[in-house]
């Protein structure tokens, strides 16, 4: 497998605080990866540096064969990497359908493997099986009734995919919490991503909800062919499904490795277990 996301010696600060310290990873393509660490260890912040809502004061961040460190974040979604947050940044008063058009409607024509081999930034030009004028959709004339046709059946097709279809003219606000985040995980596969970040998509969940979840990552992974990398703070969600496991602490990587590995670490013991000395020893 080829090296699909690098950070190279990657740091931030936010005043006297630093969130992120020198941090190095690598991910393959193909990969399900997991970044764990206790509350404030920096995990979120380094999404935000990768998916550039923040640059980083040094170190540089590599997709691909481009270092995309100063890129800004819808340069970065056009070149294959989508997110979702910690916190439901969905549009609450719009329909699940209405959700999902909206994110289907940024596809574009070069893909991320094709623009690898290009060695190249893809071009701003709208997929033209999606696409239409401004003053197509004024007036829907023109080609707008089929290519509304098509977003509206693509992003019928995702929400078929997470169990979502059958909700797809409901308000996305009234939807219980774990469908909403199923719907922001369609709405960023919408994105048509190489690298799907997914930040503590967990969170909130019950132990069934948890479950369901797992499956659904899984079978994200190999249905998309996708490279995915996982915040969580459920652990068992982490060490079923992810192969490949970061830790951190106070801004930095403490450990990596397998869950084998992680779980016997003695560092990761301290610092995310709450081990003492005696107990790691």
């Amino acid at each position: 497998m080829s090296v699909l996301l690098e950070l190279k010696n990657v740091n931030k600060s936010f005043g006297g605080v630093q969130a992120v310290k020198d941090m190095s990873f690598v991910l393959e393509e193909g990969e399900l990866a997991g970044l764990m660490g206790p509350n404030g260890a920096g995990k979120t912040t380094v999404f935000n540096l990768i998916s550039s809502v923040y640059d980083p004061d040094s170190g540089e961040i590599i997709f691909g064969n481009k270092n995309i460190t100063r890129l800004r974040a819808y340069q970065v979604v056009r070149i294959g990497i989508a997110r979702t947050f910690q916190n439901l940044r969905l549009f609450s008063r719009s329909t699940v359908l209405e959700n999902m058009m909206t994110a289907m409607q940024n596809r574009h024509i070069y893909s991320f493997r094709e623009n690898l081999v290009g060695n190249m930034l893809p071009a701003c030009r709208p997929n033209p099986d999606y696409h239409y004028g401004f003053i197509e959709s004024l007036v829907h004339w023109g080609g707008w009734n089929s290519k509304e046709k098509k977003i509206r059946e693509a992003s019928m097709e995702l929400l078929e995919r997470v169990n979502l279809a059958d909700r797809a003219e409901q308000v996305s606000g009234t939807l219980p919490y774990g469908m909403q985040r199923r719907l922001e995980i369609a709405r960023a596969l919408a994105l048509n991503p190489t690298l799907l970040m997914l930040d503590e998509p967990a969170a909130g969940m019950n132990e069934e909800e948890v479950l369901a979840l797992n499956e659904l990552i899984k079978g994200i992974h190999e249905d998309f062919s996708l490279t995915i990398l996982v915040i969580e703070h459920h652990m068992d969600l982490i060490m079923e499904i992810c192969p490949h496991v970061i830790c951190m602490n106070f801004g930095a990587k403490i450990a990596e490795g397998s869950p084998d590995v992680i779980q016997k670490d003695p560092e990761v013991l301290r610092a995310y277990l709450g081990a003492d000395d005696e107990e790691v020893a």
